[in-house]
């Protein structure tokens, strides 16, 4: 999901990055490999109606490049616009003052030092903290010590970030049961940052949720926006989903030929074929498989290693 178009011969490439997906799953603080970067090519900027290479899917980078940076923090999404990717991937939550951040896990132990810096508040859920306590964690000491004093960072700063790298953006609303009201919340800060306007609702951005409730309030209160459930209805239940969301996004363990043609056989509420996005794919075995059963996106942590592979779309001016 970027502003380019960049292929790669699949059948040398998946060859190569069979090694280069698995070491990189193994060793997330490790540069990317010289070959991987050079047959990322050049960036080419292309319209909506644009198209890829047959049957290339979109690549969106999860929780930003964060094979490479620590996730969900403005250093993945930097790392994601520095490998030529637009479409970034987030999560989002409340703090216990209401402030919107980017986080994915609803605890902070495992990628703050919140366990050290505040010793006595176990379980240290991310509720349970004022924006100002959060932003004194260190958010990437954990990936590796050149990330040390990397920020979680506010809603409204990671869309400063991603506006200013002219990327694009697949957010998601975590955990909304524990979360009442997060749904208008979200939108009122996308409002005030100038995401709800035309050209970023029509090809910039997407709000998914596993909570199929959350989508439906998000897809009741901006009707414009493109919505996305995480996860995968059964077949028969496809048809009340496509009411309220344009996307059905399953795990990669879930998804097969036959149910991408189910989904694609329905039309959503803004008229246009349903989609499909499968999560998280990041070697290059998985990313040819999944490609072949004609998803739209892949999500990954490793966005390079599945476009070398594959020779998918970094974007094409819009989902």
């Amino acid at each position: 999901m970027h502003a380019g178009t960049a292929t790669a011969t699949a059948s040398v490439a998946a060859a190569a990055l069979l090694a280069a997906g698995t070491f990189l799953l193994s060793n997330t603080d490790a540069p990317v490999p010289d070959t991987t970067a050079a047959a990322a090519g050049h960036a080419v900027p292309v319209t909506r109606a644009a198209t890829a290479p047959a049957g290339a899917p979109l690549v969106i980078s999860h929780r930003g490049a964060s094979a490479y940076a620590p996730e969900n923090t403005l250093a993945a999404v930097d790392r994601a616009h520095a490998l030529g990717f637009e479409w970034v991937e987030n999560d989002i939550q409340f703090t216990k003052d209401g402030v919107l951040v980017v986080i994915h896990d609803t605890g902070l132990k495992r990628t703050t030092d919140a366990e050290e810096v505040f010793p006595d508040r176990a379980p240290w859920a991310v509720k349970d903290f004022t924006a100002a306590e959060i932003a004194r964690l260190d958010a990437g000491s954990w990936f590796g010590a050149r990330y040390a004093g990397t920020r979680v960072p506010t809603l409204r700063q990671y869309l400063e970030r991603v506006e200013h790298n002219h990327q694009s953006l697949l957010m998601e609303i975590k955990s909304p049961e524990a979360y009442p009201g997060i749904e208008r919340a979200a939108l009122q800060v996308l409002d005030q940052e100038g995401w709800l306007d035309t050209g970023h609702v029509r090809d910039r951005l997407v709000i998914q949720s596993f909570g199929a409730d959350s989508v439906r309030t998000v897809h009741k209160q901006r009707p414009d926006v493109i919505t996305g459930f995480l996860g995968a209805p059964a077949l028969a239940e496809l048809p009340a989903y496509a009411e309220f969301t344009d996307r059905i996004n399953p795990e990669y363990t879930s998804v097969s030929g036959e149910y991408v043609a189910a989904v694609h056989a329905l039309k959503g509420p803004h008229r246009e074929r349903l989609q499909v996005d499968t999560w998280t794919v990041n070697d290059a075995a998985r990313a040819l498989r999944v490609a072949g059963y004609g998803v739209d996106g892949i999500i990954t942590n490793a966005p390079d290693v599945v476009r070398a592979a594959t020779g998918a779309r970094e974007a094409a001016g819009g989902m």
